[in-house]
């Protein structure tokens, strides 16, 4: 190698190592002032945490009555205060207690805990004692969709067709992340409409699920909302199917403004979706469309829903993006 080859070599070797150490001063820099981003950066899902019997007496005003904000088949709901914090605190029923004495409640609410969508009320504590059972959960307003359809005839004018279809939208979605979102997966075991809250900007959020276990022969609430093969022993009760026909109930109900009547809303409605009757079926507290089109859609799915077995039903998943799709096309 001649002499001129030598230098000539020299130097492209400095120019190369002095281009490598100057890169790796950057990327030095660069990782200093943007550092990758831990795992204690990112989001975690926080397990319920355990309160004192006597921190929610206290949060309650000794589980006053006037704290009551709603009654279930589970419990009372008592509005609460938790560390400067308003809360749901639902008490559940003595006899429940006594009937479920031996189970792992703690357990189970610790790992229903762990599910947090915008579509689902959070659960954020719990409470266990002799004779007392009681889940801390997020304070939407405790106005359910129930109240909004069947009680409150002011509310009925709230809810217009775009805000029904947005509610449907929106609790499909919820159920949709417990079906197929939460490892394990979550059966809700009891969708209707009083499981399903509005908040002030109309977002529903789908609360109670995953609480079968407290309740496991209680038919009180349940009947109308759960097909029939829950009932039998193939069936072994609440299941992803069962869920979907409830939902399926819950459509028909933000339809047609009726009451469930233990299954008699299903007999009902689906001669009328079958032949069209749309005039008949739809709530007429609210008016007729003027475009009927989504509604007609929605009766579809809310026909799958309730009037096949559970090995044709859709998935909620299915459901929910069909319902996705009309809350879309309202918007535009």
């Amino acid at each position: 190698m001649s002499h001129t080859k030598v230098i000539v070599y020299c130097f492209v070797m400095v120019s190369l190592s002095i281009s490598l150490i100057i890169l790796g001063i950057v990327l030095y820099l660069i990782c200093k002032k943007r550092p990758v981003e831990s795992e204690e950066s990112l989001p975690i899902k926080r397990c319920a945490r355990a309160y004192t019997l006597t921190d929610i007496d206290a949060a309650t005003d000794g589980f006053n009555h006037r704290r009551i904000v709603g009654q279930g088949r589970l419990g009372t709901v008592y509005a609460a205060v938790l560390e400067e914090q308003v809360a749901a605190v639902k008490r559940i029923h003595p006899r429940l207690v006594l009937s479920n004495a031996g189970f792992g409640f703690s357990t189970v609410i610790k790992s229903l805990s762990l599910a947090q969508h915008p579509h689902v009320v959070s659960i954020i504590g719990f409470s266990e004692a002799p004779g007392e059972r009681i889940i801390v959960m997020d304070f939407v307003g405790m106005v359910s969709l129930d109240f909004y359809l069947h009680q409150n005839p002011d509310g009925v004018s709230l809810l217009d067709w775009s805000h029904r279809l947005r509610i449907a939208a929106g609790a499909a979605r919820g159920l949709e992340y417990l079906h197929e979102g939460m490892a394990p997966n979550i059966v809700h075991g009891c969708i209707k409409a009083s499981n399903i809250l509005i908040d002030a900007k109309f977002c529903a959020r789908v609360c109670d699920y995953g609480l079968s276990f407290l309740a496991p022969q209680e038919r009180k609430g349940l009947i109308g909302y759960v097909d029939d093969e829950y009932w039998s022993n193939e069936g072994c009760g609440p299941c992803k199917e069962s869920d979907v026909y409830g939902f399926g109930v819950v459509l028909l109900e933000i339809l047609s403004g009726r009451v469930s009547e233990e299954g008699l809303l299903v007999k009902w409605a689906l001669p009328l979706i079958k032949e069209m009757k749309f005039s008949e079926l739809l709530d007429p507290r609210q008016g007729f469309p003027s475009d009927v089109k989504p509604l007609v859609r929605m009766a579809k799915v809310a026909s799958s829903c309730v009037g096949n077995s559970r090995k044709s039903r859709p998935s909620i998943g299915q459901v929910a993006t069909i319902l996705n799709s009309l809350e879309m096309e309202l918007r535009v």
